[in-house]
């Protein structure tokens, strides 16, 4: 029944997704013992380099024939009776892997940025200011964007330049680590003002 659940899940792509799968599980876990001589079972369904299906042969003949071809023996599929191997450049696939897992790392590290607001006032205290400027330095080096807001409330709105002047001492607090990506622009009874992280600053 193993055999003939194998011979279905060929036709059907079964082995592709398990090739991925499996394969990525060995290199995280960098599982020496599911290569060339290492490897344990003394049967295997061998897998050739472009998926074709080279029948059950012994580790001995699998290895020969893997020496033969210029490939090593890789395990794809440990669970299956018998285990499943494909020729392969193994070194060439582990490097390829990781490359596309630290790739697919930085995006979903982008994906999950965000904009940090950090409200400020026209007479905001030194203390204060400060230790916004400290905050919103470490969200930066975590790539964050920050946005800097003002409120004007009544008469205020008469000297948004002082808000202004605020919100540019603050870009210029955090300019080791951000550049201006808007400049200080009213929207509302608010002025705004975005920064975001360096490209290299790490």
């Amino acid at each position: 029944m193993g055999i003939s659940l194998l011979n279905n899940s060929f036709n059907s792509g079964y082995i592709c997704i398990h090739f991925f799968v499996e394969v990525s599980d060995i290199i995280n876990k960098e599982k020496d013992s599911f290569v060339n001589d290492q490897i344990r079972a003394a049967e295997l369904m061998v897998i050739g380099p472009n998926g074709e299906k080279l029948g059950i042969k012994s580790k001995a003949d699998a290895l020969t024939l893997a020496k033969y071809a210029g490939f090593d023996l890789v395990i794809i599929s440990p669970t299956s009776t018998p285990q499943v191997a494909k020729l392969m450049d193994y070194n060439k696939y582990k490097y390829e892997m990781q490359k596309k897992q630290k790739e697919n790392l930085k995006r979903q590290k982008e994906t999950n940025l965000e904009i940090k607001e950090y409200r400020l006032s026209s007479a905001i205290d030194v203390h204060d200011f400060n230790t916004r400027v400290r905050n919103a330095g470490e969200y930066l080096k975590k790539g964050h964007k920050i946005k800097g807001s003002i409120r004007f409330r009544g008469r205020e709105m008469a000297h948004t330049e002082l808000g202004r002047e605020v919100l540019l001492r603050f870009a210029d607090a955090l300019k080791d680590l951000s550049e201006i990506e808007k400049s200080p622009a009213m929207e509302g009874r608010s002025m705004l003002i975005f920064l975001a992280p360096k490209k290299d600053v790490k």
